[in-house]
C-alpha cells in the first residue's frame, strides 16, 4: 500500500516502511492515514519491522510525535524488533531519532 501527495510518499514491502520526501502535514489527524498503515504492517506479525527513513528529507513535529508513537507502540510488542535505518545526510534524523531509543532500548537504529 502507498500514501502519497506531491511532496511526499509513504509505502511498505512485506515488513519495511520506506518514508521519502518532505512532510509537513498539519497535525495528528492528518497523519492519522500514515499511522493506519504503518501500524497494520506493525500488527501483520512479523519478527522485524523496519522503518526506512533514508529518504525522508523533512518531518516536522507532529511527523516526528507519529515516530514516537508507533515506537511506542512496537515496544509493547514483545516479540517484534524494530529497525530504524535513517542517514546523517539530513541532520535533523542525527538529532531526533536517538531520542526514539528513550522510548524504546531495545530499537535497533541505524545511521549511516
Amino acid at each position: 500500500m502507498e500514501i502519497s501527495d506531491e511532496n511526499f510518499r509513504v509505502w511498505t514491502e512485506q515488513n519495511e516502511v520506506y518514508f521519502d520526501g518532505v512532510f509537513r502535514l498539519a497535525g495528528p489527524d492528518a497523519y492519522a492515514p500514515i499511522h493506519s498503515l504503518i501500524s497494520s504492517v506493525l500488527h501483520e506479525e512479523h519478527k522485524q519491522v523496519t522503518f526506512n527513513l533514508t529518504g525522508l528529507e523533512f518531518l516536522n513535529s507532529s511527523g516526528i510525535n507519529l515516530l514516537a508513537k508507533l515506537t511506542i507502540e512496537a515496544r509493547k510488542m514483545n516479540d517484534l524488533l524494530l529497525v530504524i535505518k535513517g542517514t546523517h545526510q539530513y541532520p535533523w534524523q542525527a538529532k531526533s531519532l536517538p531520542n526514539l531509543k528513550k522510548l524504546h532500548p531495545l530499537l535497533d537504529l541505524r545511521l549511516a
